[in-house]
């Protein structure tokens, strides 16, 4: 069938017909078509949308992302052919009956993502699917080789390559910003990846780019690798394993994080940009990813088996999840603590002894440092400067200001202070509530908003005292923070609530 195309201004996949071409061509909403520029020669499969209003008879709207490939000037004649079912619906459908997929098949369907050959619905079965019957082992290497293989590639000239990665689900866990720094000054590179924050108040990419830039193409990482030893970069911006974020925006709205998805996600990037060497922070606590050190040391125990299966050297820690790391969460508050850091502070201690933790372990792993003693010269990398001359080195070369401050970072203007109502040891801290009141307040989008605490844990603290700060940047989301404050039940104290903030705001 010719149509003549209109292009609509919609960023999305796929075509608009009107509902009598739709009919004559036997197609409905959902199924494919071919769609063809003849100019070009260039072809696309695109999903069906109807109208009976939008679009008249004899024209096809063509969505502007579907168009990025296909270049069709308005008005343009173009032919449309009914396009054929993917093989790899077949592959998921095996999935959702309990099979197991083989090496080729998930090749396939990871082919399909990239390509967006796969509507929303389908991916989602087959995220469904693996959540529902565990990935074995070879499904999961099969899965991480085929999200390489879709994607960009770095490979260095010479060895060891090192990177770390934290599974996530602990607030102001902000230690990237000490850790990389640390690593590449001892003379080891660490091309750093990163995500940016999809369920917390702050993803290290969110955090590196209230110093820099954070989107580079792959080529530019492992040039600013070469050049001055590391770099924080978002991932999403470099094309490496490019399905992994297709399959991500699908897993947020059901909240699921499938075992084997999570780690063919972690293995794939590292394996991407080249690391050999890899530190995996898996924090443990009630209400982390992981609940159990048994529950920790089981998925320990499988990220050192893919990597050996990947030809990478894998080590893990299990670290303390049931509070915050440090005392910010969000963006510019976190970025403050991690530079007052750099600059000589000594506290906040989770976060220094956790960052040189890590850090150590991967001087271990590299060599540079005898089993047991990475974490004193982390230690020593920090204390000496050598770590904030590297990290300036770092934020230059990704066009920031490499003379920054601590001091040169403020965050939302607008404050509200809760403070304890009662005299008592603080018992509990609930991390979920925590981030869902500093997501409240406006991180990580804007990116001065946050929650700056005063007291964790285990201190005793008097009636009046300060527990913690509320950061804004905009009035309203402070008030919307506030009584969101009233209802999650962030901080208890000798088992009574602190969230309940005092009638008049202290701004």
């Amino acid at each position: 069938m010719k149509l003549v195309a209109k292009i609509l201004d919609i960023a999305t996949r796929g075509v608009l017909f009107n509902t009598l071409d739709a009919r004559s061509m036997g197609v409905l909403n959902g199924d494919r078509v071919q769609v063809i520029n003849p100019k070009n020669g260039v072809s696309v499969a695109a999903f069906v949308e109807t109208t009976s209003t939008i679009i008249q008879q004899g024209t096809i709207g063509i969505y502007r992302i579907t168009n990025e490939r296909m270049h069709i000037e308005e008005g343009a004649e173009i032919e449309v052919r009914e396009a054929g079912r993917p093989l790899s619906l077949d592959y998921i459908k095996k999935k959702m009956d309990g099979g197991r997929l083989t090496k080729e098949e998930t090749l396939t369907i990871i082919k399909d993502v990239v390509r967006d050959d796969l509507s929303s619905a389908e991916l989602t079965a087959f995220i469904t699917a693996s959540y529902v019957n565990s990935l074995d082992m070879d499904e999961v290497e099969h899965l991480t080789r085929a999200m390489v293989e879709t994607g960009e590639q770095i490979k260095f000239a010479s060895r060891p390559i090192v990177d770390k990665h934290s599974i996530g689900g602990v607030p102001g866990n902000k230690i990237s910003l000490l850790v990389v720094p640390i690593i590449a000054a001892s003379g080891l590179k660490i091309p750093k990846t990163s995500s940016r924050a999809i369920t917390g108040a702050g993803g290290t990419a969110d955090l590196m780019e209230v110093l820099a830039f954070v989107e580079f193409s792959s080529s530019e990482v492992q040039q600013m690798t070469e050049k001055v030893g590391g770099c924080i970069v978002w991932g999403g911006a470099t094309n490496i394993a490019p399905a992994d974020d297709r399959i991500i925006i699908q897993e947020y709205p059901f909240k699921i994080d499938a075992r084997g998805q999570m780690l063919a996600s972690v293995m794939a990037k590292k394996f991407a940009v080249g690391a050999n060497l890899v530190v995996i922070d898996i924090p443990v606590g009630h209400l982390t990813k992981v609940a159990t050190m048994q529950e920790g040391r089981k998925l320990a125990r499988e990220f050192i088996e893919l990597g050996e299966r990947l030809n990478m050297k894998v080590e893990c820690a299990l670290t303390y999840g049931d509070i915050p790391v440090g005392h910010s969460i969000g963006p510019k508050l976190e970025v403050i603590e991690a530079l007052r850091v750099l600059e000589g502070a000594t506290e906040p201690n989770s976060f220094l002894q956790k960052s040189v933790s890590i850090a150590g372990i991967a001087l271990e792993m590299s060599g540079k440092a005898q089993r047991g003693q990475g974490a004193a010269i982390a230690q020593d990398i920090l204390t000496k400067g050598k770590a904030l001359e590297k990290f300036r080195k770092m934020i230059e070369i990704q066009g920031g200001d490499p003379n920054v401050k601590s001091s040169d970072i403020v965050p939302g203007e607008h404050q509200f202070i809760v403070k304890s109502p009662a005299s008592g040891y603080i018992i509990d801290m609930n991390n979920r509530s925590l981030i869902s009141l500093a997501r409240t307040a406006g991180a990580p989008h804007d990116p001065g908003a946050g929650i700056l605490l005063h007291a964790k844990k285990g201190k005793l603290v008097k009636e009046g005292e300060p527990l913690f700060t509320i950061y804004a940047e905009r009035s309203w989301r402070l008030q919307n923070a506030i009584e969101e404050g009233r209802r999650l039940m962030p901080v208890f104290v000798e088992g009574m609530l602190l969230d309940r903030v005092p009638s008049i705001s202290e701004i």
